[in-house]
């Protein structure tokens, strides 16, 4: 076996949240880290990333002074096992920019943008994290075949800890929760 052929150490263990705080942000791009152990994402297409962006800035400008939207942002869901996860949007409180790790406390909506290879993990996985650890509205954007997304929002049931069903929408965002915002997802 060559060396190029040999396994990083960290594929062989669990990560700790030490570990990961001593890691460059080189390191910890396009990874998340689930009950300790590395997810490795792949690379993300240019679409998947615009309506990314396009949504991230849209939501910052609708959030007001008090909110900021950003994308490539960690969200630290629990310290042991390590569960770190990187939505596509994180819409967070202003007052926590400079705090890391970023939690779900501070969270007030992420969104997944669904690709192929991330179906289950974005249907399933992902949003019933989000539920247990707190946050409160979870939207999900599939990308269809024609090419105008379908964005499926939801909102948090606290009491059980899970997501209700809230608005569909085609192409265009019109909704009054969490906050106002008008966004044209057709035009991608």
């Amino acid at each position: 076996m060559t060396a190029e052929m040999v396994a990083p150490q960290w594929m062989h263990h669990p990560i700790t949240a030490d570990e990961y705080g001593s890691w460059s942000e080189e390191q910890c791009a396009g990874i998340e880290i689930v009950d300790g152990m590395v997810v490795v994402s792949p690379r993300a297409s240019n679409r998947h990333n615009r309506l990314a962006r396009i949504l991230a800035n849209a939501l910052d400008a609708a959030a007001g002074p008090d909110w900021n939207a950003d994308t490539d942002f960690d969200v630290r869901l629990q310290d042991v096992p390590l569960t770190n996860r990187r939505p596509d949007v994180v819409v967070y409180r202003a007052e926590t920019i400079d705090i890391t790790p970023t939690r779900p406390e501070h969270v007030l909506l992420v969104v997944e943008v669904v690709s192929s290879g991330s179906e289950t993990t974005d249907r399933i996985v992902k949003a019933d994290q989000y539920a247990q650890a707190g946050i409160a509205f979870y939207w999900r954007i599939e990308q269809t075949a024609n090419g105008v997304p379908l964005v499926c929002t939801y909102v948090l049931d606290p009491a059980s800890r899970s997501y209700r069903d809230a608005d569909v929408f085609t192409g265009a965002i019109r909704t009054a929760v969490p906050f106002a915002v008008e966004i044209d997802l057709s035009v991608i």
